[in-house]
């Protein structure tokens, strides 16, 4: 071994070791009060990432998935749903992978040591991964089937690798006064931050909303300020911006009946972050049944959907990621569905997304392009 990698590994195993120390210092559900340095270790990214992929690009599980690139190193992180994987450890709470091109994923761990305690009991679902004033921010859904008072949290970490430390919920439905509320969504517009959610409900105050944060994301300052953007047939929210639009994915459907799902991903767009988005019809989401349809199932792969933000490579393409249920292999042994983690390219018709065939793909694919940093 030359000297050049035992120092590189000295220097990785130094700061494990401080990552370490930290949580062991931490006081298990507690807040975080100080701004911690990023502890992520350097990376040799150098070369050039391409090739050719296979969906799926992870298996067995990777659900809701939400995924980052931490701008020093360039390495992804992709986060997903509690889940059982049928591997005999049990459910893991809030699984984190990485990556440095999107299709080849490692484990990297997961999100929570143990589970938040603001709530007495429920899942960890469909979380999305920010990076905010040097600091990685978790916002997580806490809910049961059927939940009647689910609620929104917030985690905080220095690096993905690290696991979070819960900053307590933000709100609850009841809190809220929003049915269902769960699957968030962060996002910045010019110094102000903002949190989308929203889930199924046939509710008359069903629906996908947004409200203002406070200054550094960690609350919520006047829940009576909430704006609806989607009606109640809709979860998953997604926003994308591009060329004066604000993109509207959002996912339809049965989610996590194994091969039987349903899901499926419509789109809309609008002018104005807080709408009104409209499909490719001129028809107003905030209503019932519409939006256009963008990615659905096929003969191989059923319920496709529930999709990070979009990705855009050093080629300047757009990526596509989401889960989708193999129908051979529509559950592993835990009986849960096997939600694998998906990739497809993207391309833009006339100012709308296009997905090839609006289905998953089947066959060999070329890969995002990125030039390692």
């Amino acid at each position: 071994m030359t000297n050049t990698m035992m120092n590189r590994h000295l220097k990785y195993a130094v700061l494990l070791a401080i990552a370490v120390s930290l949580i062991g210092c931490g006081k298990g559900n507690g807040p975080d009060k100080k701004v911690e340095k990023s502890l992520e270790p350097e990376e040799d990214t150098k070369e050039e990432v391409s090739g050719n992929y296979t969906n799926p690009v992870f298996e067995p599980i990777l659900a809701d998935p939400t995924v980052i690139r931490d701008p020093n190193t360039g390495v992804f992180y992709a986060v997903g749903t509690e889940d059982n994987w049928g591997d005999g450890k049990g459910s893991r709470l809030m699984p984190v992978l990485r990556s440095t091109d999107l299709v080849n994923w490692t484990v990297s761990g997961n999100a929570f040591i143990t589970k938040p305690t603001w709530k007495n009991s429920g899942f960890l679902w469909a979380a999305d991964l920010n990076r905010i004033n040097g600091m990685y921010f978790l916002y997580y859904s806490y809910s049961l089937w059927g939940d009647t008072d689910p609620g929104i949290g917030l985690a905080t970490s220095p690096s993905p690798s690290v696991p979070f430390v819960d900053q307590g919920k933000l709100f609850t439905s009841s809190e809220v006064g929003v049915p269902n509320s769960i699957d968030p969504l962060y996002w910045e517009e010019g110094e102000k931050k903002y949190l989308f959610w929203g889930s199924f409900s046939s509710a008359s105050n069903q629906g996908t909303y947004g409200i203002e944060l406070a200054s550094d994301g960690r609350s919520v300052p006047d829940l009576s300020k909430k704006f609806k953007i989607a009606a109640g047939d809709f979860e998953g929210v997604m926003l994308h911006k591009r060329d004066g639009y604000y993109y509207f994915f959002g996912s339809k459907g049965g989610c996590c009946a194994g091969a039987s799902s349903t899901y499926h991903v419509r789109v809309a767009r609008s002018t104005a972050l807080a709408g009104p988005y409209l499909d490719k019809n001129g028809n107003d989401i905030r209503e019932r049944g519409n939006g256009t349809l963008f990615l659905q199932g096929n003969a191989v792969y059923a319920g496709p959907g529930h999709n990070a933000r979009l990705v855009t490579d050093d080629e300047g393409t757009d990526w596509f990621i989401y889960h989708a249920i193999d129908k051979e292999r529509g559950t592993v042994s835990s009986g849960a569905s096997r939600r694998a983690l998906m990739l497809d390219r993207i391309t833009w018709l006339d100012g709308w997304p296009v997905i090839e065939g609006n289905s998953p793909s089947v066959t060999e694919k070329p890969a995002p392009v990125f030039k390692k940093k």
